[in-house]
């Protein structure tokens, strides 16, 4: 289990010294870090070790523990389509918790994206995190800490994971998916430290976003808003929404097919709106971090004209960005103005009912700023 936090101190450390037989587990952790520090992969191993304590066959517990079979391990990932909502825990881990463990002395239960559990949830939890059975561990995941209620913050022991160095992140794709070295270095400097968004930069439509957003941000800083970009961002997420929709509801009709009509028939009522969730929660996500590169765009423009190139993090596409630094009139503060809009319609993101009046008078107020 150390192997899968050698590079993060502070885990090793706190997880270190809670393995049985002589570590004294916590009934609550709280795993935090960036998205792709490993926490997914510590979670299952840390789960495998308090599982397999007091195995008949230890080595048979673990292994089942990370093929995610094991009855006394229990996953819980949001099914909202921006939030956890309290279905997602009432049953699967508030009621679960309070009956003795199906095989092992123990019963582990971890809750993936805590930081979108809304105010209802994060309250139903709070009693199981207050007073958990002798046999319960919770272990909670985030990517974003200061997203997460106080009131449950204070209630888990915090373990740190460590961004990955752009470095890291680079060597990752070229060994392990073959992404030639530039394109490589490029989506590890844009993803900012997290391993997940590095890889969907540097395959599959990740290059296709990187193109929407430079168009995005182009459009703004040379005036040329009524070609539309924000539409090509749209169709974008509307796209890959699409995709996640149509993955569960093939899920769901394989699962269907197993089981008798009228439990078939719930199975795919309740399919439905999982495809609705999964789809919104694409689109989000595809938006956001469309205009986290478009902000990323617009932050190299500036490094350049303060005259320090080597911080771009476009450095697959330095000609482009030096072009722009040059024939755009927009100074080095208006251009982090500009940055700070972006991050701002981000925040907002979730609470506007049309993202595409959102995106488009993003754009004209990006324009605005970038003119002086």
């Amino acid at each position: 289990m150390l192997e899968v936090v050698d590079r993060h101190p502070h885990a090793r450390s706190i997880l270190g010294a809670a393995l049985p037989p002589a570590g004294a587990p916590s009934h609550a952790y709280l795993f935090h870090g960036p998205a792709g520090a490993g926490k997914r992969a510590a979670a299952r191993a840390f789960a495998a070790e308090l599982l397999a304590e007091g195995a008949k066959d230890p080595a048979n517990a673990k292994r089942r523990v990370l093929d995610g079979v094991h009855p006394d391990l229990t996953w819980v990932r949001p099914s909202g389509a921006a939030e956890m909502l309290v279905a997602d825990l009432e049953e699967p881990v508030i009621g679960a918790a309070s009956r003795t463990p199906f095989e092992a002395q123990r019963r582990v239960f971890v809750i993936e994206g805590a930081d979108t559990m809304n105010d209802q949830a994060a309250n139903k939890l709070l009693k199981t995190l207050e007073e958990p059975p002798p046999f319960a561990h919770l272990v909670l995941l985030t990517n974003r800490l200061g997203n997460i209620l106080q009131t449950v913050r204070s209630r888990c022991q915090l373990v740190r994971f460590e961004a990955a160095t752009p470095q890291e992140l680079s060597d990752r794709l070229q060994t392990k998916h073959g992404v030639p070295p530039l394109t490589a270095d490029a989506a590890a400097r844009l993803a900012l430290g997290d391993a997940e968004r590095a890889l969907a930069l540097a395959l599959a439509q990740g290059p296709a976003l990187r193109d929407t957003a430079e168009r995005y941000a182009r459009a703004a800083l040379h005036a040329r808003l009524a070609e539309r970009p924000h539409v090509a961002l749209l169709d974008l997420a509307r796209a890959r929404g699409d995709v996640a929709a149509t993955a569960v509801a093939e899920q769901i009709a394989a699962d269907a097919e197993l089981l008798p009509d009228r439990e078939a028939r719930r199975v795919k009522r309740e399919g439905e709106t999982a495809g609705k969730r999964a789809h919104r929660r694409a689109h989000a996500a595809t938006i956001d971090h469309g205009l986290q590169l478009v902000g990323l765009w617009l932050r190299d423009v500036a490094v350049v004209k303060d005259g320090v190139p080597e911080l771009v993090h476009h450095v697959d596409r330095v000609e482009q960005v030096q072009a722009d630094a040059d024939e755009t009139q927009a100074s080095g503060n208006s251009l982090r103005d500009a940055v700070g809009l972006v991050e701002e319609a981000r925040t907002m993101q979730i609470l506007n009912p049309s993202e595409e009046l959102a995106l488009e008078a993003l754009a004209s107020k990006l324009e605005r700023t970038l003119r002086g």
